[in-house]
């Protein structure tokens, strides 16, 4: 696919050595170097990708990546900064949708690597963006809000599995949104159709059976009429059931029979009723390790994980709380409520036990005690004011009699401190980088500066 390439700075040189070198990878390249020749092009261009300097003539580069993205939203952008450090916060990076910082001078076989990854982020954008418009008049995908990897494949996975008619399980934390993505499967194709929604563990046990089956009436003390059950309730349609580790293991027999054969009889009836629901689980707990310790039936859980998905949690996708939390505000306040960047800066750094469910009532809580304006840092709870913990003093490390090389010794605690960090998180750079409270591209720099090599370089910087 034929790309377009913006290249944006003030030192002509440079504009032509960076042109020189994306033309011969076949992209189509145009330069400038400010803001005003910028705004004389053709506004009909379609960029894919910007490659803009932090400190133009006329302006600041973040200013004018973010006019660009008014007018190409799924356009990725990366910075070139020749500053040691770069004050650019961690909100600002979100939002104005910034795929990588590189500081001055860089490898050309660097800038390439970049080059070739922000256009297949930008590729992935769009196809998500394409399954969304195909499904808008069934259903609205957008419903699941974020601009992560991770939300884009979950998407793609939706479009796929929406088509069909498998027993899906649905595994991941609580409060990650596991009941919507249910919903938004079945009304995609079946909008019209029942979708029945069934906490396994909030059914006494002794009406487990009459509320899966329905029962006849006179059936036990207490049946004074015809009930009809949770399958016949969902025929045509979406039977989702939430939290299916905790069903009863006599349940759980009686399940595999119905997904087996389709039938099922309702509680003091003779008649066989067929069923052709679909039967859609969900479970926050590992399911494998329930079967192993005999909690769960084997065999019911190969019947109901025939198509799995999990949804990450969101410490694992953190590039989706801003996107969150402006859906959160729009949807809660009606005053115009906004959040400034030194609080979206620590909700970004909060670890999120609670999930989507728990930024959501945060937000709403806010809105409450806002009531209008702007929320600030001093506005959060104290819980979610990540201030970073100062390491305890080293008592352990002995000073030999012939005495150390300082410096040698800081830096050796220093490369430490950036390997586990940068473990931790898998190489996540922007995460690493929350973890030790430094701006993303002052680590990327002592990265590279420490000639710190990652096991995943082929992966696409999150």
């Amino acid at each position: 696919m034929f790309r377009n390439i913006l290249i944006v700075d003030d030192d002509s040189s440079l504009r032509l050595s960076l042109k020189r070198l994306l033309d011969n990878l076949n992209y189509k390249i145009i330069t400038t170097y400010g803001f005003k020749d910028t705004r004389e092009l053709d506004p009909n261009l379609k960029w894919d990708l910007a490659i803009v300097d932090l400190n133009l003539n006329d302006g600041k580069g973040t200013d004018l990546i973010s006019e660009l993205k008014s007018k190409n939203p799924y356009m990725q952008s990366i910075l070139i900064t020749g500053e040691h450090s770069i004050h650019i916060t961690i909100a600002e990076a979100i939002n104005q949708g910034i795929f990588y910082f590189i500081p001055k001078p860089f490898e050309p076989s660097a800038l390439i690597n970049l080059v070739q990854r922000a256009l297949k982020q930008k590729e992935l954008v769009e196809q998500n963006k394409n399954l969304k418009d195909n499904l808008k008049k069934q259903f609205h995908f957008k419903q699941i809000i974020g601009q992560s990897p991770a939300i884009i494949k979950l998407t793609e996975w939706m479009h796929k599995v929406s088509k069909c008619s498998s027993n899906i399980l649905i595994t991941g934390e609580s409060g990650t949104g596991k009941e919507l993505v249910a919903r938004s499967i079945h009304c995609s194709q079946n909008s019209s159709r029942p979708f029945i929604s069934v906490n396994c563990g909030a059914i006494p046990k002794e009406l487990l059976e009459s509320e899966f089956f329905g029962h006849v009436k006179g059936s036990f003390t207490g049946a004074i009429s015809h009930h009809k059950g949770y399958f016949s309730a969902a025929q045509n349609g979406t039977l989702f059931l939430d939290e299916i580790g905790t069903m009863n293991l006599n349940l759980q027999v009686k399940l595999l029979r119905v997904l087996q054969e389709k039938t099922f009889k309702p509680v003091g009836s003779a008649e066989s009723l067929s069923t052709n629901a679909r039967i859609i689980s969900a479970t926050n707990i590992d399911l494998e390790k329930a079967v192993e310790k005999g909690l769960f039936r084997k065999d019911l859980y190969y019947r109901l994980n025939i198509i799995p998905v999990r949804i990450a949690p969101l410490r694992e996708r953190k590039e989706d709380i801003s996107p969150l939390i402006q859906h959160f505000l729009k949807k809660i306040s009606k005053n115009n409520i906004s959040l400034s960047e030194s609080a979206l800066n620590n909700l970004c750094r909060y670890n999120w036990p609670g999930n989507i469910r728990e930024l959501e009532n945060l937000i709403e809580r806010l809105c409450v005690f806002k009531e209008k304006g702007e929320i600030q840092e001093s506005d959060l709870p104290e819980k979610y004011l990540c201030k970073k913990p100062t390491l305890k003093p080293l008592e352990s490390i002995e000073i030999p009699k012939q005495g150390l090389d300082f410096n040698s010794a800081v830096t050796a605690y220093e490369n430490s401190l950036l390997i586990k960090a940068l473990k931790k998180t898998k190489w996540n750079k922007r995460q690493a980088a929350l973890l030790l409270n430094l701006n993303r591209t002052t680590l990327i720099e002592k990265i590279k500066k420490k000639g710190l090599q990652s096991p995943f370089d082929d992966t696409i910087e999150l």
